[in-house]
């Protein structure tokens, strides 16, 4: 056998053996980070002006369309769609990102805390929630 098989042999028989040690227990009012990621969100509401504006381009797109009754109908139906489609590409134009800090208490209790700046958290830090909702590492 190679030199170079025997020495990854012996590094991962070595690895093996290695324990992974408990992590300290938690205080009373403390968490460990669990996870942390990055999602986009997109506005609640928009300003209304995206509903505006499709209502109006919808609502001539449907008059151009159909004759007599029908002509009404689509545009009422046009104005509808469209003022609903102008609302939802205004609320994607004013995205924004939040972070996803996943908590586990000493009780095994998982929570989540959406944050709208970066909290420079990692996986097994020990964090405390503060009374303004911020997250502040321990020790």
């Amino acid at each position: 056998m190679n030199t170079k098989y025997h020495a990854l042999a012996a590094v991962l028989a070595l690895s093996a053996g290695v324990a992974q040690a408990d992590p300290a227990p938690l205080c009373r009012d403390c968490m460990r980070v669990v996870n942390v990621h990055v999602e986009q969100r997109k506005a609640e509401s928009g300003s209304g002006a995206g509903a505006v504006g499709g209502a109006v381009i919808g609502g001539l797109l449907g008059n151009r369309v159909g004759g007599g009754t029908g002509r009404a109908l689509m545009t009422v139906g046009g104005a509808a769609a469209g003022g609903y489609a102008g609302n939802e590409i205004e609320k994607n134009m004013h995205k924004y990102s939040v972070w996803v800090v996943e908590l586990k208490r000493a009780d095994g209790t998982v929570r989540r805390r959406e944050l709208r700046s970066d909290p420079h958290l990692r996986a097994g830090d020990v964090v405390v929630a503060q009374k303004d909702g911020h997250l502040a590492r321990r020790g």
